[in-house]
């Protein structure tokens, strides 16, 4: 029986790591020591060769142990059959151009480890500021010549809804009406229009920005408690502006799990977890920074989310501290053409604090 033809998997990286060479397959997210004669069988395997090719090409080391390292290199993903049945984490290999450094950013940085208490982190950060204090949260030029500016023009309905947009924790437990989550979704996500881009086809406009008017943005909805709606996960179509249930249930337990160690959001009643197709963006720019510009968009739809929501007397919030993979698999996206990257989420403020704050703004 012949041995079967292996290749170097496309996603390793290999850096120093406390005085040892480390290599990592990113879409895999494994590691190992890179002793030798591991690198130069990784060198050889760079296309499509059977084991035998590769040990006679090494005649310094025994065909038995050359034979079980390229088996434990295979077992730990280094190396890929031809004939295997290709896994989900082998789509990174289409992102091309924007590998290793979006692609390895982009694994590196999923499923974090948040602590159940947040006391934990409360202790630590007091401990650390005994020693090292926190760095300035304002930069000065010392000497510039500065130059006063008349007061800002606070006076106004927006003005007032920007200073009023707090991260709101608790909630009552009155239900978020349907026509008020029907609003938070359309001034977010849905397309108010299109533009037409010679060669490109026709693009929508929201808003907030997207590079190259790509929007790569999708949105999820975990209803709990919306008047007029049954509870359950629901994706919002952007072009119709109507909700798509993919799910039933009371969800309080489950955002609990999407949000590691937020206990305090579990009362709340939306959660809205928003996703992004990158395909969308690596069609057009094929080089990794493009990545970034994905983020900041995460980062534009949010905001807006969230002001909207203060406008309309409601207490929003909004999370990176998530659990990718638990809301990924439930979501039945693959992480990697389409990945969770936010969440945000509404309530009804509590009946004691309903009023918008009041500010004293500077003069």
């Amino acid at each position: 029986m012949r041995e079967p033809l292996l290749r170097r998997h496309a996603c390793i990286v290999a850096y120093w790591q406390e005085g040892e060479l480390i290599f990592e397959n990113y879409a895999t997210r494994t590691r190992i020591v890179a002793r030798p004669p591991a690198p130069d069988i990784l060198h050889l395997f760079g296309r499509w060769r059977r084991p035998e090719a590769v040990i006679a090409r090494l005649p310094d080391y025994t065909a038995s142990s050359l034979r079980a390292l390229i088996a434990g290199l295979e077992r730990y993903s280094f190396l890929v059959r031809a004939d295997a049945p290709v896994h989900s984490q082998s789509q990174l290999e289409t992102w091309g151009a924007w590998n290793p450094a979006a692609g390895f950013f982009h694994m590196s940085t999923k499923d974090g480890r948040y602590p159940r208490d947040p006391g934990v982190t409360d202790r630590r950060l007091r401990r650390k500021a005994a020693h090292s204090p926190p760095p300035a949260v304002v930069k000065r030029y010392e000497g510039a010549r500065q130059v006063p500016l008349p007061p800002a023009d606070t006076l106004g309905e927006f003005p007032q809804v920007l200073l009023a947009r707090r991260t709101w924790r608790d909630f009552s437990r009155r239900p978020i009406t349907i026509a008020e989550l029907s609003t938070l979704l359309a001034l977010t996500w849905r397309i108010q229009g299109w533009i037409d881009i010679p060669g490109q086809g026709q693009m929508p406009l929201k808003t907030s920005p997207s590079g190259g008017a790509r929007h790569p943005l999708e949105a999820y909805v975990w209803v709990r408690r919306v008047s007029g709606l049954r509870q359950g996960l629901y994706h919002y179509a952007s072009d119709s502006h109507v909700l798509e249930q993919l799910t039933t249930g009371e969800g309080g337990r489950r955002v609990v799990s999407y949000l590691p160690g937020q206990w305090w959001y579990e009362s709340a009643p939306v959660l809205v977890l928003i996703t992004a197709v990158f395909p969308r963006v690596q069609w057009k720019y094929d080089f990794p920074r493009a990545y970034r510009v994905v983020l900041a968009e995460a980062g534009h739809f949010c905001q807006t989310f969230c002001l909207t929501a203060t406008w309309l007397g409601l207490a929003p919030f909004c999370s990176m501290a998530l659990a990718d993979s638990r809301i990924e698999h439930d979501l039945r996206i693959d992480g990697v053409t389409e990945s969770v990257l936010y969440a945000a989420g509404v309530g009804k403020r509590p009946r004691d604090r309903a009023r918008r704050p009041t500010f004293r703004t500077h003069r």
